[in-house]
């Protein structure tokens, strides 16, 4: 019995989708549910799973062909076909094997055989010149002088050059949908960025003091991601414009915070949302983005997980970045960067300190926000963070 392997459906608003990985081979044995094929469109990574236990028969569309939901890809066996196929590529490929190395010995005379043992030319690639195209001892000797002339040309005229490859790869569904949407971002708003820094002193003070603690109760480690979440929430809920969104001529207002966390993965930048994160405790900020962490990597995450957000935070300090101007996620208007952790001198109280100090970016849509508005917002979730007892009193 076969079955087809199909794509599955598409995402709303995805007409077509790559392949971009097979799992396996035509003739390798499948278990159901087992992965068989990466599907990439220009939002998720789709897997599509063996619906069965048997033998991966046909492979219809290989690697890097464009597909439509539902389209037939490939074929699976049932279970008692396992030993036909695997025998019958058993087969091909001791015929191929067989064909591929004749044994041609017994065409050398003992002096030719001692000449090419002598001197390690390979017999096959010398034009005989003795009786019915026979090969020679001298046929092999002159082979032998031939090869080291012309390798001791090529060695003088390379020691100079070095190597100069190049390679051509298309361009990942997502990462080209990626690059179209920053363009888009870029043309279609105003952006602007602004700047500060923040003394990280006492968030790295009470994160020492409490993360065991911390980590005990609540089975999660305690990151800096959840006091700049929670800052950041903060100061949206007191310059909602930072909030909002642009829909034609009308400017959309939220009264919640959905707030995307840029995370990294293998193909590209993806932006997996904490949904009513104004409603999460420290733990529950933590645990979220662990977790969509975890699924990044493995290419796990869903559509509906990075759709939405009201507000988006970029953390470029986990690569060593000092500084940087990120870019808008439509069709949000602003968007926090968090860079490196670095110790450098500041004034205090009138004397010279040693302090981990971050630079932070805003950079957001001039349309909606203006300076005034960034600049207050930028400086509210500074004044949070060098005084995290703030988050607590909302003051």
């Amino acid at each position: 019995m076969s079955i087809e392997i199909k794509v599955p459906a598409l995402p709303e608003s995805v007409a077509d989708a790559t392949i971009v990985t097979w799992h396996k081979k035509p003739g390798d044995t499948v278990k159901r549910d087992e992965n068989l094929v990466d599907i990439e469109t220009d939002k998720v990574v789709l897997e599509v799973p063996a619906s069965m236990d048997g033998v991966l028969s046909a492979i219809l569309q290989a690697n890097g062909s464009t597909v439509l939901a539902h389209q037939v890809i490939g074929m699976i066996e049932a279970s008692g076909a396992v030993v036909n196929v695997a025998a019958a590529i058993t087969a091909t490929e001791s015929v191929a094997t067989t064909v591929a190395t004749p044994n041609t010995d017994h065409t050398l005379s003992p002096s030719v055989r001692r000449a090419v043992g002598q001197t390690d030319v390979n017999p096959s690639l010398v034009t005989g010149t003795g009786k019915d195209g026979r090969l020679t001892k001298q046929d092999i000797i002159n082979a032998k002088d031939t090869v080291v002339a012309s390798t001791s040309v090529t060695t003088a005229a390379a020691v100079p050059i070095g190597l100069r490859t190049e390679e051509r790869v298309p361009m990942s569904r997502l990462r080209a949908r990626i690059a179209e949407r920053l363009l888009s971002a870029q043309h279609d708003a105003a952006i602007l960025t602004t700047f500060n820094e923040i003394n990280m002193q006492a968030v790295m003070d009470l994160r020492t003091k409490y993360k065991e603690v911390f980590e005990k109760q609540h089975g999660t480690r305690l990151g800096f991601m959840s006091f700049f979440t929670k800052a950041v929430i903060e100061a949206l809920k007191r310059f909602p414009e930072v909030n909002a969104s642009i829909d034609g001529t009308d400017v959309i207002y939220h009264n919640y915070c959905d707030i995307g966390i840029a995370v990294s993965s293998d193909r590209g930048l993806v932006v997996p949302v904490l949904r009513h994160a104004e409603c999460l405790s420290f733990a529950g900020i933590e645990r979220g983005i662990a977790e969509y962490g975890k699924k990044a990597k493995a290419n796990a995450l869903k559509l509906e997980e990075m759709t939405g957000g009201t507000f988006t935070i970029t953390n470029g300090g986990t690569f060593g970045s000092l500084l940087s101007t990120p870019i808008i996620n439509p069709p949000q208007s602003a968007i926090l960067g968090m860079h490196k952790i670095q110790d450098r001198p500041v004034a205090e109280k009138g004397q010279v300190v040693i302090r981990p100090m971050m630079y932070l970016a805003l950079s957001y849509d001039h349309r909606i926000i203006d300076g005034k508005t960034s600049v207050s917002f930028l400086v509210t979730v500074k004044d949070l963070l060098e005084d995290p007892s703030r988050l607590l009193l909302a003051i």
